[in-house]
């Protein structure tokens, strides 16, 4: 994996921290946002935690969005994260894959000829602890913990699977829906809720609040939805109760 540097915050464009199931919507989202509003858009993806700590640590970025609520929920406790700009973007699911075709659910797991199963790292990925924890609840965790391999991100653990060095990857939706992935049921684990928010140390606040507003409009969640993730629901408003900041 190639080492992603720090984003560079520009007058008039916005530099954007973004989980790694983002990759594949990147170009996408960029080309839309100059076409229909003139604002340029540099992407830095990453694990959201590792992002997180970034912006802890005074990276400079405008926007933040994590593959959970979580990590966004932290930065605005600690001040890094506006708290009148934190909104849920979308909901991301969790995919199945094996480059060979032959892993087609859970079970097939614990086949010997499966050696290792690559996931996100579960310490600051969203997703990987997503997929740990169905890995849990399925009762599997146990006959295949020895062959787990873990990514730095998701992208990391689907060019595991898609290298040949995993035999198959649990890992976002987003890098899998268009090659024949299988999508595993809602049902079968936790809400992955995808937050965003301004940072707080950004020098333009309205260019950031119009990204933002970019991915909640008809046309930005269309492209997110044709990306693989699915749209929040009116509950991801009403039911969330903001974090105390310090």
């Amino acid at each position: 994996m190639p080492v992603l540097l720090l984003g560079q915050s520009s007058a008039g464009g916005v530099t954007v921290a973004g989980a790694a199931d983002l990759a594949p919507l990147e170009k996408g989202l960029i080309a839309a946002l100059e076409r229909t509003t003139g604002i340029r858009v540099t992407f830095t993806l990453g694990s959201s935690g590792m992002l997180a700590r970034q912006i802890e640590h005074g990276a400079p970025y405008d926007v933040y969005l994590s593959a959970n609520q979580k990590f966004v929920d932290d930065l605005v406790r600690s001040g890094h994260i506006r708290q009148d700009s934190v909104r849920i973007y979308a909901h991301g699911r969790l995919g199945l894959w094996s480059r060979s075709g032959s892993v087609r659910t859970l079970q097939d797991l614990t086949k010997p000829e499966v050696l290792h199963l690559a996931i996100a790292n579960p310490t600051h990925a969203p997703y990987g602890m997503a997929a740990l924890n169905l890995l849990k609840e399925r009762g599997l965790f146990e006959a295949i913990r020895g062959k787990l391999v873990y990514g730095e991100n998701v992208r990391q653990a689907f060019e595991y699977a898609a290298s040949g060095n995993a035999d198959a990857t649990i890992t976002s939706w987003t890098l899998l829906h268009d090659k024949e992935g299988i999508l595993l049921p809602e049902s079968w684990h936790q809400p992955i809720r995808q937050a965003g928010g301004i940072v707080a140390a950004t020098p333009q606040p309205d260019a950031a609040k119009r990204f933002l507003d970019f991915l909640g409009s008809e046309e930005g969640r269309r492209l997110l939805e044709q990306g693989g993730l699915f749209p929040p629901t009116p509950s991801d408003a009403s039911d969330r109760k903001p974090p105390l900041t310090r």
